[in-house]
């Protein structure tokens, strides 16, 4: 750790060059839940971060975040705590969000496949429509799909590479989804894929109990 900062008492007294980095990391935490250094622009940034992994964690806490270290991935990810920073998403995104769960559990737990887990926009709307085919109203449109895989990739769950035709699309699927997703197995998954069945269809039957009303 750089003696400068572990010798400080205060953030008031850390260089200006340690002060502008540590604002840098965390901005980029908070607005993009993770700093990955194997990213452009991003080595040094989580270089520094690693080497004054306490300062960074010190502030972190003070919005909530709880950060997890990964030095063989090069990254560093926040996770909320609280509510404040968690992010609201509409039926259709969360069920993207369970599906490319789903890939990556699979293919890490059963088929020892190691991070980042590659898909492609095929495979993941087959997945969509095996998995969610009672909810295929509520599955994302093409246009609305890449809505919901760029959103991820900003919040740094995924990379996403575009191709001429959308269905050979790339998703590389990053091991932070499992942490914004923190389910304890596959049996955990079901349950909560179950609930959102169930909630959904509870609700289109009370629309059509109210459109046969009298």
């Amino acid at each position: 750790m750089n003696p400068s900062i572990t010798n400080s008492n205060s953030l008031l007294r850390l260089p200006d060059a340690d002060r502008e980095r540590l604002g840098e990391a965390l901005r980029r935490l908070v607005a993009n839940g993770a700093i990955i250094g194997t990213e452009p622009g991003q080595a040094e940034l989580y270089h520094w971060a690693h080497l004054n992994r306490d300062w960074t964690e010190e502030v972190a806490a003070l919005l909530d975040l709880k950060l997890f270290w990964d030095h063989e991935l090069r990254l560093v990810q926040a996770v909320p705590q609280s509510g404040a920073f968690t992010l609201r998403m509409k039926l259709d995104a969360t069920l993207v969000l369970l599906t490319l769960w789903y890939e990556f559990d699979t293919a890490v737990r059963d088929r020892g496949e190691a991070p980042p887990i590659r898909i492609t926009v095929a495979q993941l709307n087959d997945s969509l429509k095996t998995k969610f085919e009672p909810l295929r109203k509520s599955l994302p449109s093409p246009t609305r799909l890449v809505e919901i895989l760029r959103l991820a990739q900003r919040k740094s769950l995924l990379h996403f590479t575009a191709a001429l035709h959308a269905a050979d699309s790339g998703i590389e699927i990053l091991p932070t989804l499992k942490r914004v997703i923190p389910f304890q197995d596959l049996a955990d998954w079901t349950r909560h894929a179950e609930r959102h069945l169930a909630a959904v269809l509870e609700k289109e039957d009370d629309e059509i109990e109210e459109e046969d009303a009298p």
